[in-house]
């Protein structure tokens, strides 16, 4: 009979890959780094290999390392699928939840949302995380999180998704602005230097340039913000005009504000839906997720 190792020493493995770091890690799994340290060394032993280089500043994985360390984040999603058919088959949406969340949905959208989902499924515990879409996707992938609430169209690897609902853009000018008329503005003709933005890495960048079919991107303002609070008060200085979402409207962002809106001419807006690891076995209950959302924001 193959000895096999323990939930324990594979949880300790991966939160050591995490934290590169003996103390840290130890800490992360609420172990003392002695005991810690043991269990690592017993994970050697049992496998007969090296998995970390360990020197007095640093921890470094071996390459057989590195692919044991891969396989047992794997082995502990497995193990985790276990538990969480049971608990969907008792009750779905049931027991802890970690869901991502992007910052330019996450304002505008939980307040409304969040009462629904707590009166229909009471039991469940959400847990959130607010960041971009890059570093969410990444803690999708490594476990940390279990579900994302995010703009598409975005690359994502070994992924499903769902799309909800669709979010217009607007056009969003001060009054009286000499920028532009806003009458005839067309966004892939019109002075695009005018057009202000999010800063890169903001996946609402991305989606306004392609929902509104701005083709030189280079000829963008070169003025941007780090949310859309900042973006329109810049949008009231009349430094710039930009592209809202209509959640952001609805949330009363314009509020004491001389910014006005109006529709563009194209179809121009992000898909607002949700991501979860590929084969995952709560997919039933993230589409229940999805219709709890898609049955609020309807209303």
């Amino acid at each position: 009979m193959i000895n096999l190792p323990t939930v324990k020493q594979l949880r300790y493995l991966v939160a050591l890959e995490k934290h590169l770091h003996f103390g840290h890690a130890a800490e992360s799994c609420f172990v003392t780094q002695s005991a810690f340290s043991v269990a690592i060394k017993d994970l050697e032993t049992l496998l007969n290999a090296s998995l970390v280089d360990r020197t007095n500043r640093s921890v470094v994985f071996t390459s057989a390392g590195k692919l044991v360390a891969q396989q047992a984040r794997l082995a502990l999603f497995d193990m985790e699928g276990i538990v969480d058919i049971a608990k969907s088959i008792q009750e779905p949406l049931s027991g802890v939840l970690k869901m991502g969340i992007i910052p330019t949905i996450a304002p505008f959208l939980l307040p409304k949302i969040l009462p629904k989902i707590r009166k229909k499924y009471p039991k469940l515990e959400l847990y959130l995380i607010e960041e971009q879409t890059k570093k969410i996707h990444t803690q999708l992938l490594e476990g940390e999180l279990d579900v994302l609430l995010l703009a598409l169209p975005f690359e994502l690897q070994n992924t499903e998704t769902i799309s909800i609902f669709n979010d217009p853009f607007k056009l969003a000018y001060k009054k009286g602005t000499s920028l532009i008329d806003p009458e005839k503005f067309t966004p892939s003709k019109n002075n695009t230097e005018a057009i202000m933005l999010l800063a890169d890495g903001h996946c609402l960048r991305d989606h306004a340039l392609s929902a509104c079919s701005i083709a030189r991107k280079g000829n963008i303002s070169k003025f941007s913000a780090s949310g859309l609070y900042s973006l329109i008060q810049m949008v009231d200085s009349d430094l710039g005009v930009t592209f809202i979402p209509q959640m952001a409207i609805d949330s009363g962002l314009l509020k004491n504000t001389k910014v006005l809106t109006k529709d563009l001419k194209d179809k121009s807006y992000r898909e607002i839906g949700l991501a979860w690891r590929k084969a995952s076995v709560r997919q039933y209950e993230f589409k229940l997720l999805a219709d709890v959302i898609l049955e609020t924001v309807s209303k």
